[in-house]
């Protein structure tokens, strides 16, 4: 397909270049950034681990098998990380299974030592990458009744109270740690 008259594609068309079978999802899996057919949770993954990599005085991640329940990364130090990917600033992330609901006795199991919160824009590149600790994580995770389910909402509070690792609007010359 010829992508300078992309305008002339039809909605089934453009569609299609989202597809597991395009050429550009293909490449994309080919390269390891899509692993399923959670494209967006997979983006929040590769750039979770490209950012913690490239940026001086985090840990270098390495990716969790995909059959691991609950963390999508490992340090080489073997903290745990979960990451979950969001498509807008006022977002809410996916869903975290494997807990106690509000109203168990029972208590919710450590299930990971730390939470990055991808934060992308509408060209899918990085606006923001947060780091909850399981404890932050505990404080600020909100019970979804129909779901059965935990989800963290992106609020104000939220973004004022937990680390920021890269933010856009913070960049100068090269990407900076917010340690709030």
């Amino acid at each position: 397909m010829n992508m300078e008259n992309i305008n002339k594609f039809s909605t089934e068309e453009l569609i299609q270049l989202l597809s597991p079978s395009s050429v550009i999802v293909k490449e994309l899996a080919d390269r390891g950034v899509i692993r399923s057919k959670n494209i967006v949770g997979d983006l929040g993954e590769f750039y979770a681990i490209e950012y913690y990599d490239k940026l001086k005085g985090l840990p270098k991640l390495l990716l969790a098998a995909p059959t691991v329940k609950n963390i999508d990364a490992i340090s080489r130090d073997g903290d745990r990380y979960s990451v979950k990917c969001v498509s807008s600033a006022k977002g809410t992330t996916g869903s975290f299974y494997s807990l106690e609901p509000p109203e168990s006795i029972e208590s919710n199991k450590q299930k990971f030592e730390f939470l990055i919160i991808v934060i992308l824009d509408k060209s899918f590149a990085v606006e923001k990458i947060l780091e909850l600790t399981w404890e932050d994580f505990l404080k600020n995770k909100k019970w979804n009744k129909r779901m059965k389910n935990y989800n963290i909402s992106l609020t104000n509070k939220l973004l004022k109270t937990v680390k920021t690792i890269y933010s856009k609007e913070l960049l100068t010359t090269k990407p900076r740690m917010n340690t709030n």
